[in-house]
């Protein structure tokens, strides 16, 4: 098995030369691509551009940009110095990027755009231990401070300096550290997860044995590159052999699918629950006739992957059934996603059931697991042909899953990482022994599937001491088609209440065919009919939970959670602490 990141990437190189290894769009938004000897030979300029910067082994190196082809190259060329990668998200806020590096106290920082350029270097001039700047984009300055990395890759040729891979090859340790992730977290103080090579190259060794992935398959990244999803996902690609597809700008993602036509694509829930609505916003203003032909169509999706789910063949009747079907809608409806897509890696956060069986019943295997940075990524996952709705998929093989008495998720194995940079005390308080303590709340069910409740820090207790999931009731309140995003509250209160963000075009619809008048969307949300819409809908959802888990009270919200407001992470989780903060006045009105 091999060892290293590089050595497998060097390995490769040599399988396939000159076929595609990755493609990406020019500022004319046409396609370019390189081949594996055209990207082994950047690398190597950027071996050799990091030496002449004087950039030693194990000296950490930050990665401030969305996704492009340029960060890949970064990435491998750091690591091909022996250096160490620390990414940084392209939206991290000036607090968070200074944070990061001055715990790091790293020298060299690559950066995406004009705007991140001018952020590093405003910590340049405070004194900051940032030398050297290295800028995707072309610069126009005399600011000895910052390079091009067009020029970047021409500092060895200007100096004398022609390293390779294969001179730095012998050193190589499975040992080494490879990468420090910062975790976005919901709450509380960043922390860097310390990922060695080998924790890499035995999660692409354990996934080899679940997944289908080959040479001829084509992954569209739009996730970002700085979180260990995309991350590790991309470097999987490498190992492969397989095409990755750079897309800049994620809110893209579907105007390029059809023209990509990806076999493999990571995703969030959050890009389902957007797709799944879109889709449906659409099929409203159909005509009834083609309404019921799609619902018949999908229904019989439904029937078929219950037995597709338990390796079963479907009946003759029901088959012929689905052949019609696909022709009718759900073949046109993969073309959304470009036809071609045969995995979709989905994970972290939950996502509804009822959605989730929607896709697979459309013909698109949402391949949905859980894992987190310090387990460098997938901790379980669905098998392509056996898996259990309702759970995060078996749990993979290499890896350990204990569950404490108090519920936890627990996590042992090569793919765990070892420390946290800088933090003893943050690390010893992460495990138990040897184990990863997750802070999940779950169990493993005969079949070896993870189910994951919740967090155990966001579980609530209300102050007549009953214990709610807020996740539980966020998921099943979000089915309802005018709910944009919902977080709910509860903790130490007497009842359970919720901040709800409506789906504005979807609601001015209803309002419409219900009646309900106003003069502008604010005046929309404000209305005491659009209020008891909601609850009306609210309590019919929730007729079947016990009294004290119902959302008794609810406020709906102008504007959405965005990363931008602090109250959405970089993964597009929602920040729930952080709104609870900004928020208090409407949450404290309602228990008032």
């Amino acid at each position: 098995m091999e060892d290293h990141i590089i050595r497998m990437f060097l390995n490769r190189t040599k399988t396939y030369d000159h076929e595609e290894v990755l493609r990406y769009r020019d500022k004319d938004k046409i396609y370019q691509s390189l081949s594996w000897k055209q990207l082994k030979a950047r690398v190597d300029d950027t071996i050799s551009g990091l030496s002449t910067l004087g950039c030693k082994k194990q000296e950490n190196v930050g990665i401030f940009s969305s996704n492009r082809y340029e960060w890949l190259i970064t990435d491998l060329g750091i690591l091909a110095n022996s250096s160490v990668v620390v990414p940084f998200y392209s939206t991290a806020s000036r607090e968070q990027v200074k944070y990061i590096v001055d715990e790091t106290q790293m020298r060299f920082i690559f950066v995406g755009n004009k705007e991140q350029m001018e952020l590093a270097l405003s910590l340049i001039d405070e004194g900051s231990t940032l030398k050297k700047v290295i800028s995707f984009d072309p610069v126009v300055t005399d600011d000895e401070r910052v390079i091009s990395f067009e020029n970047f890759l021409l500092l060895p040729s200007q100096n004398g300096i022609n390293l390779v891979i294969e001179d730095l090859e012998p050193n190589y340790s499975a040992q080494d550290l490879a990468t420090i992730i910062y975790t976005s977290g919901t709450t509380g103080e960043p922390k860097g997860a310390m990922l060695k090579h080998d924790n890499f190259m035995y999660c692409f060794h354990i996934h080899d044995k679940r997944l289908d992935v080959n040479e001829k398959d084509v992954s569209l990244s739009f996730l970002p590159l700085s979180h260990v999803f995309e991350r590790l996902w991309s470097h999987y690609m490498l190992h492969c052999g397989a095409v990755n597809v750079f897309l800049e700008n994620p809110r893209e993602v579907i105007e390029v699918l059809p023209v990509v036509k990806p076999t493999l694509m990571c995703t969030v829930p959050r890009f389902f629950d957007k797709t799944y609505e879109g889709i449906h916003n659409e099929l409203s203003k159909w005509p009834a006739f083609k309404q019921k032909i799609f619902n018949w169509s999908m229904s019989i999706g439904h029937e078929v992957i219950e037995y597709k789910c338990r390796t079963k063949k479907p009946p003759f009747i029901l088959r012929f059934k689905h052949q019609i079907a696909d022709i009718l809608v759900l073949k046109k409806l993969r073309k959304i996603f470009g036809g071609k897509i045969k995995a979709m890696p989905c994970s972290g956060s939950a996502i509804d059931t009822y959605i989730l069986k929607f896709f697979h019943a459309m013909g698109i295997f949402v391949n949905y697991g859980y894992g987190a940075t310090e387990t460098t990524a997938t901790v379980s996952c669905f098998k392509t042909d056996r898996y259990y709705y309702g759970t995060c998929g078996s749990v993979m093989p290499g890896v350990e899953v204990m569950i404490t008495e108090e519920s936890e998720i627990l996590v042992k194995g090569r793919s765990v990482f070892s420390f946290y940079y800088k933090k003893p005390a943050e690390t010893k308080e992460a495990f138990q022994d040897d184990w990863f303590k997750t802070g999940d709340e779950g169990y493993v069910d005969h079949q070896n599937n993870l189910i994951m409740i919740d967090r155990i820090k966001d579980l609530m207790k209300t102050s007549v001491g009953k214990y709610v999931s807020p996740q539980k009731l966020e998921l099943l309140l979000s089915r309802d088609e005018l709910v944009e995003q919902i977080i709910v509250v509860g903790d130490n209160r007497q009842f359970v209440t919720a901040l709800v963000v409506p789906a504005k075009e979807k609601l001015m619809q209803v309002a419409k065919n219900v009646g309900i008048s106003y003069d502008n969307e604010s005046d929309l949300i404000q209305s005491k009919g659009t209020y008891q819409l909601f609850e009306n809908r609210f309590s019919n959802l929730q007729k079947d939970l016990t009294p004290y888990e119902r959302v008794v009270k609810f406020v709906l919200l102008k504007e959405p959670f965005s990363i931008e407001a602090g109250t959405m992470t970089n993964t597009l989780k929602l920040r729930r602490r952080s709104i609870e903060k900004s928020y208090k006045h409407l949450i404290d009105q309602m228990y008032s």
